[in-house]
């Protein structure tokens, strides 16, 4: 922390901002200029790209898929369907919350930027600091907990496919760090991401209608509504059921735990005072309704709870594609459409975290910060910031060879990592007053205060009820890092 100070800006003089723009829109650099930062990277995403980016990090109908193992042991088709209204309503208020604070100071730093300029000045560093870690690290366990998904489909994909085969966790391992690479190389070159973003995000689209007109179609038997809306199972080993559905909502909130994606990109989009608002929310709105019906047709696809709860494949997902179809290969072809879906998101999310880091860098915070605030001008890419952290991500990918639940404990240190780091600016924005501080085009008033209160009362309880693990009795392998995780990253 010694040599991190954010008031340390670059002299940038405000007249010289076509110098700065880089073809981008000259009031954006102009307000730029006047935060004191540079125009580094060139502003190449549209509404429609960045609403891609932003999407595509949460894939909510992806997520529910890639984490169901915890929500359907936790509490059955009953903790899935109505935890996600829950946590739609919770992701509003977060959205709304980011939402102002994005538009009033849009910045490629987003929390640790704002805690800075609304803390109070003698506490705005430690403020900065503390909110830039956090971020950070809640975006790099976002990226490994996605990471670690989609290695476990990959080989419950294989396991399918050959009976005999038994699946190891250094199987996994290995699938995840192929896969971790493979997205890495799309970040490589700034001027494709947006046409990435877009294409992503139409893959997304188009999978969820296959797979949600497909599976349900094909099922011989469908559940009545009274199991899907009523049926509730605790397989955790909690004798609470409350507390066994607490601990399961740890997989509809991972879906809408990324919702500051889009504010790191707002020194590559014109106009990030209002389209940064427009793509949280969307993210927000097209999430639940995609991530309900899903989850709705599955449910009424499903035959068998048990032999999804115990399947040899690891997945349950994939679990439910062949009980509806009876067919391995059909299985396996939705399966993939599931696999390129989240690969999709991962490129999001090393998007994300790059951008995180670079920013952080640039104001000192990282360690080694001179080499990772670099940009790549050539790629228009900050490549040592996208290495460094999709290193850290391949070491967090080992992490699995020791734990079974290692999946959960990224999962959980994701959500409550990042909502700390929501949490610090808006804690400081009630400080020096809301109404305080210039407004951007997206401000709602006492809505908005209401919004701040419940993500600040759901920051605290999921930084309590998340840190308990998963499922009982705990032993050696089974047990949560989450604890030690944010132990070690507050006394870094």
């Amino acid at each position: 922390m010694a040599d991190f100070d954010i008031e340390k800006k670059p002299n940038v003089n405000p007249a010289s901002k076509s110098e700065n723009a880089s073809g981008a829109d000259d009031s954006d650099a102009l307000r730029l200029a006047e935060m004191g930062y540079t125009q580094d990277l060139q502003r190449n995403f549209s509404i429609l790209s960045l609403i891609g980016i932003a999407f595509c990090m949460s894939n909510s109908w992806f997520g529910i898929s890639a984490s169901l193992i915890t929500g359907i042991s936790s509490g059955g088709t009953v903790l899935i369907v109505y935890g996600l209204i829950w946590i739609g309503f919770i992701s509003t208020c977060v959205g709304a919350s980011l939402s102002e604070l994005a538009s009033s100071m849009p910045n490629a730093g987003g929390q640790y930027f704002w805690a800075n300029e609304l803390a109070p000045k003698k506490y705005a560093r430690f403020a900065s600091y503390f909110t830039g870690w956090f971020g950070y690290a809640g975006a790099v366990f976002a990226c490994a907990s996605v990471a670690l998904s989609l290695g476990s489909a990959g080989v419950g994909m294989w396991q399918l496919g050959h009976p005999e085969f038994v699946p190891e966790p250094w199987h996994t391992v290995v699938a995840y760090q192929l896969i971790n690479f493979f997205c890495y190389l799309f970040n490589c070159w700034g001027k494709t991401l947006p046409a990435v973003a877009k294409v992503t995000l139409y893959i997304s689209l188009l999978s969820f209608f296959v797979i949600l007109v497909t599976v349900p179609a094909c099922a011989k038997t469908h559940a009545s509504g009274a199991y899907v809306f009523g049926h509730f199972v605790n397989s955790t080993g909690w004798k609470s059921d409350g507390m066994a559905f607490i601990v399961g909502l740890i997989n509809p909130n991972w879906i809408f735990a990324c919702l500051d994606s889009a504010t790191h990109l707002a020194e590559e989009v014109p106009q990030p005072e209002k389209n940064i608002p427009i793509a949280i929310m969307a993210t927000v709105g097209i999430g639940f309704v995609t991530a309900w019906f899903y989850c709705i047709s599955m449910f009424f696809s499903l035959n068998d709870l048990d032999k999804l709860l115990n399947t040899a494949t690891g997945v349950p997902i994939l679990e439910l594609y062949y009980q509806a179809l009876d067919n391995v290969p059909g299985a396996i072809v939705l399966e993939t459409l599931l696999l390129v879906t989240g690969m999709g998101c991962l490129i999001a999310c090393h998007t994300w975290q790059s951008r995180l880091c670079w920013a952080f860098a640039r104001d000192r915070g990282m360690p080694g910060h001179k080499w990772l605030s670099q940009v790549n001008h050539t790629l228009d890419v900050p490549l040592n910031a996208h290495n460094a952290s999709c290193f850290l991500v391949g070491v967090l990918g080992l992490l699995y060879l020791g734990s079974s639940t290692a999946f959960n404990s990224m999962v959980t240190a994701c959500i409550t990592l990042l909502y700390i780091s929501y949490s610090c600016p808006i804690v400081c924005l009630w400080y020096r007053g809301r109404d305080n501080i210039k407004h951007g085009p997206f401000w709602l008033g006492k809505w908005g205060a209401f919004a701040n209160i419940v993500t600040i009362l759901w920051t605290i309880f999921c930084l309590v009820m998340y840190s308990f693990p998963s499922t009982m009795p705990v032993n050696t392998g089974s047990k949560s890092f989450l604890p030690l995780t944010n132990l070690i990253r507050l006394f870094r």
